[in-house]
């Protein structure tokens, strides 16, 4: 039945047995059953050893099992064959393989260990490996790979060490091998490093030796597939309903907002919920080096760049796509993030006519996300005065919204701040909003709220004028609201 997804005799005839090189001969090694009679069966294990020794030698020889099925599944599937075949077929191969295999080797499982097996092999051929269980984990936010024998997770803001080890370093390399072959990027140790996007949309980042020294270094930051609103976030506490109800009123008078914060704060889910505020009649168009925005609105156009090509050819930036974006017709462009010369054109856009815009980037506080702009500007190469640089920045930037990731790993927004203009060579600041600290939980949770400064805001007028006439009560500080 299953017959048609192995290779046939007239493109690799392979002997039931034989699933790797006869040590000396050109295409061989010893095979399976000579294996076996060297190393035990799954089942042998000494009686007198230790009951975590006999565990971790069991594990040790299972996983051996494991890679010699692996390696006979590669050798008899017919990997063209296998995009017409379903799931459930697949899985069948695979199982009826494995107990080959298993049966030549006299190895004995339990059931649980063959469904266990059967799971891991399918994972193998058809997906990312040990890593495919914590893809599909949607608790789990980062996988982090220090090697073959260390994976770390992040769950709730925290990390923690797995139980998920790869063989080594290459099964590693096989499977960094698989992500990165599958967008037509390549790494090695001619070219040690490689960003790439999964399938999903999970940022992927990795490092091979010898610029790792340990092994292999993989990062993946998982795509959320479900999108978090505005409600969900007040109701995780990331910010206040009082807050919520003023950065409403400031992407929809077209405010031009920034959203500065460290890395893992929430830069870009709060630039998503930002989002859910703009209107279904405007044109948007979304620009970034790997595609997470999720934007709710009808009319999106979305652009991402490109690295350059192994000649070193074919690069396209983001600002190359920013340039390109201003002949389009955008009511409104949000930048991802804004990281090199591409702030130069986002100013200008700002400046222009594009009121609205949204970007992110890496800064610890509002005056702190200034000082990074006008970074940004002078390693553009623009040969401007501090001054005039500062007045662009004034006069584009209206609001910066400063997120956060505390140390027990709760993400918040720490403060709402509005650029007001210029005193001297001074860009003018004010604070709307911001997360008071009061102190530690026993468990180390940091406890706080949320509060207004009782600084109305600057743009009051503006809101109210073009119907968000918010009540003054939201801008005074907890304990004397009205």
């Amino acid at each position: 039945m299953f017959a048609r997804y192995r290779k046939t005799a007239t493109t690799h005839k392979i002997e039931p047995v034989d699933v790797a090189p006869q040590h000396g001969a050109s295409h061989g090694g010893p095979n399976l059953k000579e294996r076996v009679k060297a190393t035990p069966a799954p089942q042998a294990i000494p009686a007198r050893a230790a009951p975590s020794d006999r565990a971790e030698l069991r594990k040790q020889r299972l996983n051996s099992l494991k890679s010699d099925i692996h390696k006979r599944l590669l050798e008899s599937l017919n990997l063209a064959a296998l995009d017409r075949a379903s799931e459930a077929e697949l899985r069948n191969e695979i199982a009826t393989i494995a107990a080959e295999t298993l049966a030549e080797a006299n190895a004995v499982l339990n059931a649980e260990e063959r469904k266990n097996l059967n799971q891991e092999l399918y994972y193998e051929v058809m997906g990312l490996g040990p890593l495919e269980p914590l893809l599909q984990d949607d608790s789990v936010n980062d996988i982090l790979v220090n090697g073959p024998k260390q994976v770390f997770i992040e769950r709730a803001g925290k990390l923690q060490l797995s139980d998920v080890t790869f063989r080594d370093d290459r099964h590693l390399m096989r499977i960094i091998d698989k992500i990165v072959s599958a967008v037509g990027r390549r790494v090695d140790e001619s070219n040690p490093y490689v960003d790439a996007r999964l399938a999903d949309g999970s940022r992927f980042n990795a490092m091979v030796r010898p610029i790792a020294v340990d092994g292999a270094l993989v990062s993946i930051r998982k795509f959320k597939k479900e999108k978090l609103g505005v409600p969900d976030l007040v109701r995780f506490g990331a910010f206040s309903e009082e807050m919520a109800l003023y950065l409403e009123a400031a992407v929809a008078t077209r405010l031009n907002i920034i959203v500065s914060g460290g890395t893992g704060s929430g830069k870009t889910t709060t630039l998503n919920a930002l989002s859910s505020f703009i209107g279904h009649g405007e044109r948007v168009l979304t620009i970034e080096d790997t595609a997470e925005l999720q934007l709710q609105q009808v009319h999106v156009g979305r652009m991402e760049s490109r690295p350059a090509n192994m000649e070193g050819k074919g690069a396209v930036t983001q600002r190359d796509c920013l340039r390109n974006a201003l002949r389009m017709r955008p009511d409104r462009i949000i930048v991802g993030e804004t990281r090199g010369e591409e702030v130069v054109d986002m100013l200008q856009a700002m400046n222009t006519g594009h009121d609205g815009s949204m970007t992110t980037i890496h800064a610890n506080s509002a005056r702190d996300g200034i000082s990074r702009l006008e970074n940004m500007v002078a390693m553009a190469g623009l040969e401007m005065p501090l001054r005039a640089v500062r007045s662009q920045i004034g006069s584009a930037v209206n609001l910066i919204v400063q997120v956060s990731r505390l140390h027990d790993g709760t993400r918040r927004m720490m403060s709402v701040t509005e650029i007001t203009g210029m005193e001297g060579d001074i860009i003018t600041m004010q604070e709307v909003f911001r997360f008071e600290r009061v102190g530690l939980s026993e468990d180390g949770t940091v406890e706080g709220y949320f509060t207004g400064t009782g600084l109305r805001s600057a743009y009051s007028e503006r809101f109210k004028r073009l119907g968000y006439d918010l009540p003054s009560h939201i801008y005074d500080e907890v304990g004397k609201r009205r």
